[in-house]
């Protein structure tokens, strides 16, 4: 099973957080690929610099390369894929996180109840 993981998941993954549920914890240990997308990099760096993030974004990354979460940059196919989504969530990211998983197709994993709302995708922790 491929997963595309939320940007909180791997921020969790990387404190391990224990709001990181053993059902995440399953399922990240039974994915053949799990990925993270531009836009969680994205997002981190604008919290970053905002003040609000407590990890520095080069060491999330050099940690994302360690535990094998691969990268997956953002396509023309997934803005387009925006076009069809419900205004269910106004948060951009966690939007384009849903058009990934649904353009990829892979689960998106996350603990956000709007994210989940929008596709059949989307597993809630």
């Amino acid at each position: 099973m491929r997963l595309l993981i939320d940007t909180h998941i791997l921020l969790w993954i990387l404190i391990d957080d224990p709001r990181l549920t053993p059902k995440a914890r399953k399922l990240l240990g039974k994915a053949s690929e799990i990925y993270i997308s531009t836009a969680s990099f994205w997002e981190m760096a604008i919290k970053q610099n905002l003040g609000k993030l407590d990890l520095q974004l080069e060491q999330v990354i050099e940690e994302c390369q360690n535990l094998g979460i691969q990268e997956l940059p953002v396509s023309a196919e997934h803005i387009l894929a925006l076009l069809g989504l419900e205004p269910l969530h106004k948060d951009p990211f966690d939007r384009l996180l849903v058009a990934v998983a649904k353009a990829e197709p892979m689960k998106l994993l996350t603990a956000d109840s709007k994210v989940a709302a929008y596709t059949e995708l989307a597993v809630l922790i």
